[in-house]
C-alpha cells in the first residue's frame, strides 16, 4: 500500500523555463502513456537565501508568473504531441532538486533537461540534474538536444560490466529500446595496458572474454523479444571515447551510478568531449533505492 505521504505514481518532469526542460517533457510523453499513468510538469521556486532580505510581494509574484508561463509552454508542447496522456501541473516553493527528490520516491522515472538557459532568468541550469542523478530513489533521465524523439531512432546504449548492477542497466536499457522501437548495443570498455604489438593479444582475448558474458545476459532478452535488436560490443577505451566516436547513431546511454567518473562528462557539465553531443542519459539506482 502506498503511504498517504507519497504523491501518487507519475512520470515527473522538472520545468525549469528552458527549451531542455520542454525536450525532457516531450521525451517524456512515451513513458507516462506506456504506464497509464500521468505526466506531471513540476516547477520549483528556488526561495531567496540573502541574509535579512525581507521577499518583495512584486518579486514573488513576478516569480510565480514566470513559473506559469514556463509551465503553459511545456503543456502546449506535450498537447501539440496528440498523445493520450493526462497532464497534473504542480509548481512548488522549495529548492528544485529538494522538491523533485520527493517526487521520486513514488515516480517510476524522473526526467530533467540538462543544460540550458533559463528563458525567464536568463540563469544557466543543469546542477539540479546532476545532483539528483546521484540521490534521486528512482531512474533518472537526462535529457539532451532539442529533438528528444528523432523520426529515425537511434541506438540505446546499455553500459554493463560484471557487477551485479549491470542485469538494472541491462533491464531498463531494454524497455527503453522496446518502448522506442531502437536498436540495443550493450556496451563493456576496458583499459588495456600494454606498450608494444603484444598487446594486441591481449585486445582479443579481452574481447572474446567480454563478449561471451554480453552473450550471457543479453541472450535471455533475445528469447523473450525475438524482434530485438541487441548487439554486444567490447572496446577498450572509456564510454565517453565510443560515444564521441558514434555520437550521430546514439540517442540514448544507460548507466549505472557506479560509473560516477563518467558522469560529468555524460551530463556535458565543464569541458565535456560531450558538450555537443545529441544523446540523452538514463540512470539507474541500485535496487534498494527504487
Amino acid at each position: 500500500m502506498r503511504s498517504p505521504d507519497l504523491p501518487a505514481p507519475a512520470v515527473v518532469v522538472g520545468i525549469d523555463g528552458s527549451r531542455v526542460g520542454i525536450s525532457a517533457a516531450l521525451w517524456a510523453v512515451d513513458e507516462a502513456v506506456s504506464r497509464d499513468i500521468p505526466l506531471r510538469l513540476v516547477y520549483a521556486i528556488e526561495p531567496d537565501d540573502r541574509s535579512g532580505y525581507q521577499h518583495d510581494w512584486r518579486d514573488a509574484a513576478r516569480e510565480f508568473a514566470d513559473a506559469e508561463i514556463a509551465v503553459r509552454a511545456a503543456v502546449m508542447a506535450v498537447e501539440s504531441t496528440d498523445e493520450p496522456v493526462k497532464i497534473e501541473v504542480e509548481i512548488a516553493q522549495d529548492r528544485p532538486a529538494r522538491v523533485l527528490r520527493e517526487q521520486s520516491r513514488s515516480a517510476p522515472m524522473l526526467c530533467l533537461g540538462a543544460l540550458g538557459i533559463n528563458q525567464a532568468t536568463g540563469r544557466r541550469v543543469g546542477s539540479t540534474a546532476a545532483a539528483l542523478a546521484e540521490t534521486a530513489h528512482c531512474p533518472v533521465a537526462v535529457i539532451r538536444g532539442r529533438h528528444p524523439n528523432p523520426p529515425v531512432p537511434r541506438c540505446v546504449i546499455a553500459v554493463v560490466d560484471e557487477s551485479p548492477e549491470s542485469h538494472d542497466v541491462l533491464d531498463l536499457a531494454v524497455a527503453e529500446a522496446l518502448l522506442r522501437r531502437a536498436p540495443l548495443r550493450v556496451l563493456t570498455t576496458w583499459h588495456p595496458r600494454f606498450t608494444d604489438m603484444s598487446g594486441l593479444n591481449v585486445v582479443a582475448d579481452n574481447n572474446r572474454h567480454i563478449r561471451a558474458h554480453q552473450e550471457r545476459m543479453v541472450s535471455p532478452y533475445r528469447k523473450s523479444h525475438p524482434d530485438l535488436d541487441a548487439r554486444p560490443v567490447a572496446v577498450p577505451g572509456n564510454i565517453e571515447s565510443y560515444l564521441a566516436r558514434n555520437a550521430d547513431s546514439v540517442g540514448l546511454v544507460v548507466i549505472g551510478r557506479r560509473h560516477t567518473a563518467s558522469m560529468a562528462e555524460l551530463l556535458g557539465l565543464g569541458h565535456s568531449m560531450l558538450h555537443d553531443a545529441d544523446c540523452s542519459v538514463l540512470i539507474c539506482p541500485v535496487r534498494s533505492a527504487l
